[in-house]
């Protein structure tokens, strides 16, 4: 792919985002992406031929990111070092992509009704790997017996709020948006309070 025509699909997918996130799906239109990228229409149209694929496309930027996220439990031994990667990890994702993870929540609260079903496949078969990890360290000693699920649960909500609710959180810290030091503090602090508070060891 060409310089040009990724960078052309960078905007359009990155203003599609923003758009999807303020509007919802049903209300935005192509015409308001083309008008809002400074674009014409049928430019829109020659990158995404339609509404729904541009939709997926906004939904990629996010999900692919997700499903890497779960690599350091994954493919690390060492509890510590895992959970503190993944979480510094998906506070990235919420750093960088935060109207893509606004969409992403937005249709998972309707239902993923137009979620594919090849990344509702890959989602679930994640979750399931890392409530595995989470259970196979309670057994070895190496954390305190907690819920796999509500620690799954507790990592998601913490982690993707500072996307999704970013109004909020900036309005609360009185500031117009966050810094990089913001989410480097909010991932010292969440990782201290998963490993302290879940009993988390690191292999000696």
């Amino acid at each position: 792919m060409s310089r040009i025509r990724r960078k052309n699909q960078d905007l359009i997918i990155e203003v599609a985002s923003e758009q999807f996130a303020t509007h919802g799906y049903a209300a935005t239109k192509m015409v308001d992406i083309a008008k809002a990228a400074e674009i014409p229409k049928p430019n829109v149209f020659y990158y995404f031929s339609s509404k729904d694929k541009l939709y997926y496309a906004v939904l990629e930027t996010v999900t692919q990111p997700l499903l890497e996220a779960s690599l350091p439990i994954e493919e690390l031994d060492d509890p510590v070092e895992a959970l503190t990667q993944y979480i510094r990890t998906k506070l990235m994702i919420s750093r960088d992509h935060p109207h893509a993870s606004r969409v992403f929540a937005s249709e998972v609260m309707s239902g993923a009704k137009v979620l594919p079903e090849g990344i509702r496949t890959k989602l679930f078969q994640q979750s399931q790997l890392i409530l595995e990890k989470f259970a196979n360290w309670a057994e070895q000693g190496l954390m305190d017996d907690v819920p796999p699920h509500h620690l799954m649960f507790a990592i998601w909500s913490a982690t993707q709020t500072y996307a999704d609710f970013s109004w909020q959180i900036c309005s609360v810290m009185d500031k117009p948006e966050l810094t990089d030091s913001d989410f480097d503090e909010a991932a010292a602090f969440l990782t201290k309070m998963v490993i302290q508070g879940c009993g988390v060891k690191s292999r000696v």
